[in-house]
């Protein structure tokens, strides 16, 4: 800082104002510039280290991840998180644990360690997660996630989104021969039912109640793999069932399915309705493209970020809406069609 000064012709009091961004300084437009040039012409940096000591925030914020780093689909929320972060002058320091609890202790140790402004601890599939006690007074923000310990959590608002996708598929016609495909509401709870699995069927099947629509059959399978959702429909066909409509839990059932009805000389979109979750990016590459409900990731991962440095936030669980992609899997029916088209005709331009 003095070599800056002594180059700018200013005092290192005058340097540190500058370079901090003090608001309300005396000093010239003239001296400002010359200051940030002389520091650029040095290569000064700041000592991180000091000035969080003086101002007690490091401007860095651990991210502990359940092998979101790993999965493409979920590292949406490391990249939502990446752009807020520096958005907000902040740097994000990343942690793999693996799932491996002695991993969680020692990302732990080494966030707080490095006194980060706050962690965020997500996964790939909401779960409920522990975080150890020894994070102290490190305030914490679950993504993708849930902890007994932890007040804040950033989730997909499944619910919401799984009654819009039913109320689509709906309105388009198609209240009969719906098939779920993925799981069936009368399985045993095991280790995939997690509270986000819950909530997507809840809102599935508070629209169809609603609508006073029964499915033909659900098809449990797990994990929801391509392969397990082309067999699932597979054997379906075999079995002499054609549904009207296939309700898919995530997009890759759906792309299993779409093998399936291939296979039979059938199309989505044109003899069997096609609908599912998560929005991946081979969605828009199908024939036809697969209509579907986005999990919304990368703003999950920015919200996250915004809690942690929000001291006065209000805590608890924070929905972000599942935006829903209408491609062209979903069609009318001819009955819906004849229906809006009688409510709707078309205007006599020959009078």
């Amino acid at each position: 800082m003095a070599d800056v000064a002594l180059r700018a012709g200013v005092s290192t009091t005058a340097v540190s104002l500058i370079l901090n961004n003090r608001q309300g300084t005396r000093l010239s437009d003239d001296a400002a510039a010359r200051v940030r040039a002389a520091a650029d012409e040095l290569g000064y940096r700041p000592n991180l280290t000091a000035r969080a000591l003086s101002t007690q925030k490091s401007h860095v914020i651990g991210f502990i991840s359940e092998q979101v780093t790993t999965d493409r689909l979920a590292s949406g929320l490391i990249r939502g998180a990446l752009q807020e972060a520096k958005r907000q002058g902040h740097v994000l320091f990343i942690a793999e644990t693996e799932g491996e609890a002695d991993a969680v202790d020692e990302a732990v140790d080494a966030l707080t360690d490095r006194q980060v402004d706050g962690i965020i601890y997500a996964a790939t599939r909401p779960q409920t997660l522990r975080v150890p006690a020894r994070v102290g007074n490190t305030p914490v923000v679950m993504l993708n996630a849930f902890s007994d310990d932890v007040d804040d959590a950033v989730l997909a608002d499944e619910f919401t989104g799984a009654q819009d996708i039913v109320d689509l598929l709906l309105d388009a016609g198609h209240a009969d021969g719906i098939v779920i495909l993925g799981r069936s509401l009368d399985q045993p709870d095991d280790e995939w039912l997690t509270a986000a699995v819950q909530r997507r069927l809840g809102g599935i099947w508070s629209s169809l109640e609603r609508h006073d629509v029964r499915p033909i059959a659900q098809l449990p399978c797990q994990p929801w793999s391509v392969k397990n959702g082309y067999e699932a429909v597979h054997d379906l066909l075999e079995a002499g069932i054609q549904p009207q409509a296939l309700i898919c839990l995530n997009d890759r059932l759906a792309f299993g399915a779409y093998r399936a009805l291939s296979e039979a000389n059938l199309t989505a979109g044109r003899d069997v309705a096609v609908i599912s979750f998560d929005d991946d990016d081979i969605a828009v590459y199908l024939h036809p493209m697969l209509t579907t409900a986005a999990a919304p990731f990368e703003d999950m991962g920015a919200l996250a970020v915004r809690l942690l440095l929000d001291e006065d936030h209000e805590r608890g669980e924070h929905l972000v809406p599942m935006p829903l992609r209408v491609r062209d899997s979903v069609h009318l029916t001819r009955a819906r069609a004849a229906q809006l088209a009688a409510s709707n005709p078309e205007p006599d331009w020959t009078r």
